[in-house]
């Protein structure tokens, strides 16, 4: 089956939001054997629409449309979708009925506005909604199904996971012979160009599965894609192909899909019965937002501080003023005292500092915009590492961060990449 995802809204067009609704149902559409070959975005309008509707009529097996099913004037799907399929909306008892515990449960009002949502066209299944008052619509004619969903994420997600791909398996289900999945190993400390000479003949790898590069700002997302009569076939080819990536670069890969970093560290604190502190100053406490994202991170975070200023680090970290007139506020020496005095400070086993210059100004010729030290200190050691990250300063935050996290890793699992 080949699929084609519309997604509606100017919203979209002009850059308000980002469309993370269409990867979200690629991703499921995947898991299930439905290739999407067509991501489309269109503003709120019947002529674009109608058209696309058109080339899902001739050219797709399913299409599934997201936005434009809510309350207001600019909410036009669900009667472009009648006039295509020349049907009519009808009033539905039990929709309306849902609507209106919806609001009695949050001790609202009915809004007259929100009524005509209980009409849906009489041709289509009602697909049920969770969490929002407008419902899902499923048309089927000539073997070919259309679906709209509402546009706001976390009504269609739950509609797409507990709806819509059971149902698609229950109508398509033995058609879906070919199963496809992809795992994607996580690496760091190593640039693409570098993974790829280290992999050495890619052939190996693609003969029997697909392998893409994801660059960003925190490390190489490597996604191995594969497909077989079954999902044994592909669990070995997928099996086959990261024993061979993981016996050429092994030793920069710290996770697998959706493995995080501060996730990971956490897990080996734990284990080691280690505690951790961080003391901040360009990153102003994303670090330690970062680690206390992850649930149970109490048991091993102790606590951060962020000294943003020169008196801050003085005042709070005890940094010797001499030392900051020396060398300045970036450099190895204060990041070194900051990572010792934090861990001192909280009677932590380790300690982490990050300091520098995250820009767009502050930036001399000695040490330009991008300039930081990441220190470290444990009951053996104590060191501080230059990088130069260059000049944007979200970029050069998150950088920092992720390289205090490898740091982390690094020494907790005593590695040398």
């Amino acid at each position: 089956m080949i699929a084609k995802l519309i997604s509606i809204g100017d919203e979209i067009l002009i850059g308000q939001i980002v469309n993370s609704n269409a990867s979200f149902i690629c991703e499921k559409l995947y898991r299930i054997g439905i290739s999407v070959k067509r991501v489309v975005t269109i503003g709120d309008n019947e002529i674009d629409l109608i058209r696309d509707l058109k080339d899902s009529q001739k050219n797709y097996d399913l299409t599934i449309i997201t936005g434009g099913l809510g309350p207001t004037h600019d909410d036009i799907t669900k009667s472009i979708l009648i006039k295509f399929f020349n049907d009519k909306l009808v009033k539905n008892p039990d929709v309306l009925k849902k609507i209106k515990k919806i609001f009695r449960i949050r001790n609202i009002k009915l809004p007259e506005i929100n009524i005509p949502q209980a009409y849906v066209p009489k041709k289509s299944k009602i697909i049920w909604n969770r969490y929002g008052t407008a419902p899902g619509i499923w048309y089927e004619e000539f073997n070919k199904v259309f679906i709209a969903l509402p546009g706001v994420p976390f009504e269609m997600k739950e509609m797409i996971d507990n709806k819509v791909i059971p149902l698609l398996l229950k109508r398509f289900g033995k058609s879906l012979k070919t199963k496809f999945k992809s795992i994607t190993l996580l690496s760091s400390g190593i640039s693409e160009s570098e993974l790829f000479e280290k992999l050495g003949d890619i052939k190996q790898i693609t003969g029997h599965t697909k392998l893409a590069f994801l660059p960003s700002l925190i490390g190489i997302r490597m996604r191995l894609d594969a497909e077989g009569n079954s999902l044994n076939e592909v669990n070995a080819k997928l099996s086959n192909a990261e024993k061979l990536i993981k016996s050429k670069i092994n030793k920069y890969l710290y996770g697998k899909n959706d493995d995080l970093m501060e996730e990971i560290n956490g897990k080996i604190l734990i284990r080691q019965k280690k505690t951790l502190s961080v003391a901040e100053s360009c990153t102003g406490g994303l670090l330690a937002s970062k680690i206390t994202d992850i649930s149970g991170s109490s048991r091993y975070f102790c606590g951060g501080v962020c000294t943003y200023t020169n008196k801050s680090k003085i005042d709070i970290l005890r940094i010797r003023d001499s030392i900051i007139k020396k060398y300045g506020a970036v450099s190895e020496e204060v990041a070194l005292e900051m990572a010792k005095n934090v861990r001192d400070k909280f009677c932590s086993d380790i300690g982490i500092s990050i300091t520098g210059i995250a820009g767009p100004t502050g930036g001399t010729k000695l040490k330009p915009v991008g300039t930081v030290y990441i220190g470290y200190s444990d009951n053996k050691n104590i060191f501080a590492t230059k990088f130069l990250f260059g000049t944007y300063r979200e970029r050069n935050r998150q950088r920092a961060v992720m390289s205090a996290l490898i740091i982390l890793h690094k020494q907790l699992t005593n590695s040398k990449y």
